[in-house]
């Protein structure tokens, strides 16, 4: 999901009116409070994104791309993949050749990360080990990824994601952030959680209640954070069983992390963050109701990378680092990538001006280039004497 919100509105204009809403997921949401009272905006979301008849992210139809709601970096250009493909091709050496060497992706989409890194992958050995694992929320999804596959002429190397040890990579490339939040604020010295009920009309309207659960405050006060009166702060308590279960068939190799977030200390700056993180987007516009469109915009917040540190050291996995993804491409080459394309006959004038347009924004750190990318390995043979940039995978300068 490109929730990069340089280049969009902020606030959806009249015309998408006709976005609507899923009325029956919006009706048993109402039900649940009537019988349960106010619900907490975790479970809101969750059903907003997650609910098998009605949410966002089970639609037939994937959101990105640019007749959806959003882009992410590899619907923005195949560059984007191809170069990370240098990076995979480095750490399948650096682990002995592994033959399968899996490649597991959470949140595989419409398979343009997929794609893009196959094409790629020009040393015959590095492509004939490569054994591709999509993973989605969706079924439907995952049966249309391995169609696309096959008809591009990869079908071979596409695999079920089980739960059998292996040696290769786990990428989650813009999923965390679309984990369910819980909202908090700060009230009168005390910690309150956020939660949803209906007006009068049946509207949607945010109420104050008392946390749901301790690990609220244990979070916060475990990452040195104290919210000031009035702030506004979303906590991702998801994050932990979801690393610890993608991590778990992990036998040798990396986790590797691409989303919109930062440390503890800077996300929830009582300045710069007082009102949260948490933004909705639709037709590739973005604003702050979570509210409107139920069930057909996507509902993100920003990941707390000190929260995601620990649950992978929780997970057994040794932090390698983190960096900008700005950085990472940068380390891995994609200049000389973007100057062999150029000298390229085949290269025609509107497509070298799509992907120069596509590369500033990869790049940008107002745009995609701030993303952090995160690295965690098991059995991982860290090398000291790496490049710190160039080989990126095997110890990543730590930004903060």
């Amino acid at each position: 999901m490109d929730h990069v919100e340089a280049g969009l509105r902020r606030e959806p204009p009249t015309d998408l009116s006709d976005v609507g809403e899923d009325v029956g997921l919006r009706d048993r949401i109402r039900a649940e409070i009537a019988s349960g009272g106010p619900m907490p905006f975790v479970r809101f979301m969750e059903l907003a994104l997650y609910d098998p008849d009605g949410g966002y992210y089970r639609a037939e139809d994937p959101r990105p791309g640019m007749a959806g709601d959003f882009l992410t970096a590899p619907e923005l250009h195949p560059i984007f993949g191809a170069t990370l493909c240098v990076g995979l091709h480095e750490i399948w050496e650096r682990l002995g050749r592994p033959d399968p060497f899996i490649l597991r992706e959470h949140g595989a989409g419409t398979g343009a990360l997929a794609l893009a890194i196959l094409g790629a992958a020009d040393d015959p050995a590095f492509r004939a080990a490569i054994r591709y694992q999509p993973v989605d929320i969706d079924p439907r999804r995952v049966a249309a990824f391995r169609e696309r596959m096959v008809a591009s002429g990869h079908g071979e190397v596409i695999v079920t994601a089980n739960d059998s040890p292996f040696d290769g990579v786990i990428l989650g490339n813009e999923v965390l952030d679309a984990l369910p939040v819980h909202r908090v604020r700060q009230r009168d010295g005390r910690l309150m959680e956020l939660a949803v009920t209906t007006d009068t009309a049946g509207q949607f309207r945010e109420v104050e209640i008392e946390p749901t659960t301790s690990a609220l405050q244990t979070r916060l006060a475990g990452e040195s954070v104290e919210l000031a009166e009035g702030q506004t702060a979303e906590i991702c308590l998801a994050l932990d069983a979801w690393i610890a279960e993608a991590a778990a068939p992990l036998a040798r190799g990396l986790l590797l992390l691409i989303d919109y977030g930062a440390p503890a200390a800077q996300l929830y700056d009582p300045v710069r963050r007082r009102d949260g993180t948490l933004r909705a987007y639709v037709r590739h516009q973005v604003h702050d109701d979570p509210y409107r469109h139920v069930g057909r915009q996507d509902l993100t917040a920003h990941v707390d990378v000190t929260a995601v540190e620990r649950a992978a050291r929780a997970a057994g996995l040794a932090t390698i680092g983190t960096t900008t993804q700005a950085e990472a491409l940068m380390g891995l080459g994609i200049e000389e990538r973007l100057r062999v394309i150029q000298a390229d006959p085949a290269t025609t004038f509107e497509a070298y001006t799509h992907l120069r347009s596509s590369l500033m924004r990869l790049l940008d750190p107002a745009a995609m280039g701030r993303f952090r990318v995160m690295a965690f390995g098991r059995d991982w043979d860290d090398d000291p004497a790496a490049d710190p940039l160039r080989m990126f995978a095997y110890r990543l300068p730590t930004t903060r």
